[in-house]
């Protein structure tokens, strides 16, 4: 089943031996991947060396700040600490998210009829790979010597009930929105020279797994889709879209602001006002909602409206929609 020829169902159904057969394919080719591309972040990166105190830690353009006139207000030690505090702040969120992601494969697992099925198997390895993952960006934090943010009260309790929310296309869809945004990024920072190299390698290492990850979840964001009623499938568009809406104005803790001396509601709120944040927006999430979109995740009046709101669309997708608007 592909995005192309995708259509919802108007009525849960289980899965066609076909649509099985497909999905174990795809899991066995993604362990054989895994077998023969794998890095252990302990291993291939060298944590022993030193930092080098002349070069950032994150792409400088793709900064909250950037293009503001709060940044432009700082000086070059400043800057490079900004984006210390910044790079911290992404990967406390990173280590939070992929516990819940971990979270949700285990859950799969434990739900499988089947624990040893190609599946089963591949949800493991991921899960595998994810905890390595946290360990890395744990290692980097610490290189940082600054502490990782703590989680606001206000976020930890939703974060509470993540085990009940029912597998679906919401779970897929929050799985995706962690690993493609996350991948946006440091696919083009993993190149950028300016940046110190414990960072470069870790993205590299995060890239190449996070890929097979990404597959994994838009395959089994599609079959869920699928197999979601009328009202089902209505409501996780609506639930989709909010998530979305908040991923993108807390991926970096404001509390990031405060190493410059900003406070946090001036630094949010200028972040949140940057001419540069539409920008940044569809970089990070535009290959992932035209995914949702060709896969009938952004339609209708409300969700439509809620991902406008984000600012995240792609101006393609905003073209459609509008068009699909005017025929109306």
């Amino acid at each position: 089943m592909t995005v192309d020829n995708y259509a919802p169902a108007t009525t849960p159904a289980g899965p066609t031996q076909s649509e099985i057969d497909e999905r174990m394919a795809i899991a066995e080719r993604l362990l054989r991947s895994t077998a023969d591309r794998a890095y252990d972040g302990e291993l291939d990166i060298d944590w022993d060396a030193d930092i080098d105190p002349e070069k950032a830690w994150s792409t400088e353009k793709r900064g909250t700040l950037f293009g503001t006139e709060l940044y432009e207000g700082l000086d070059d030690a400043q800057k490079l600490t900004l984006s210390r505090a910044e790079a911290v702040a992404i990967l406390t969120y990173g280590i939070n998210a992929e516990v819940g992601l971990c979270t949700n494969l285990l859950r799969g697992v434990f739900t499988n009829d089947n624990l040893a099925d190609e599946h089963t198997l591949y949800s493991l390895t991921e899960i595998a790979e994810e905890t390595r993952h946290s360990t890395m960006f744990g290692r980097l934090i610490n290189k940082t010597e600054m502490e990782p943010y703590r989680r606001p009260k206000l976020l930890s309790m939703p974060l509470r009930f993540i085990g009940f929310i029912p597998h679906g296309p919401l779970v897929y869809a929050g799985t995706l929105l962690v690993e493609e945004v996350l991948d946006r990024v440091q696919r083009e920072s993993m190149a950028d020279e300016t940046i110190q190299p414990h960072v470069r390698q870790l993205m590299k290492i995060h890239v190449l797994e996070e890929a097979r990850h990404i597959t994994f979840a838009r395959n089994e964001l599609i079959q869920a889709t699928a197999k979601c009623g009328p009202f089902a499938l209505a409501v996780n568009r609506v639930l989709i879209a909010l998530l979305t809406l908040f991923v993108m104005p807390t991926l970096v803790d404001s509390q990031a602001y405060r190493s410059v001396g900003i406070g946090q509601l001036a630094g949010w709120k200028a972040a949140q006002r940057s001419p540069r944040y539409r920008e940044n927006a569809t970089f990070m999430c535009g290959p992932m909602l035209t995914f949702f979109y060709e896969a009938g995740l952004i339609k209708g009046r409300l969700t439509t409206k809620i991902y406008k709101m984000s600012r995240s669309l792609p101006d393609e997708v905003l073209a459609e929609l509008e068009g699909r608007r005017r025929r109306r």
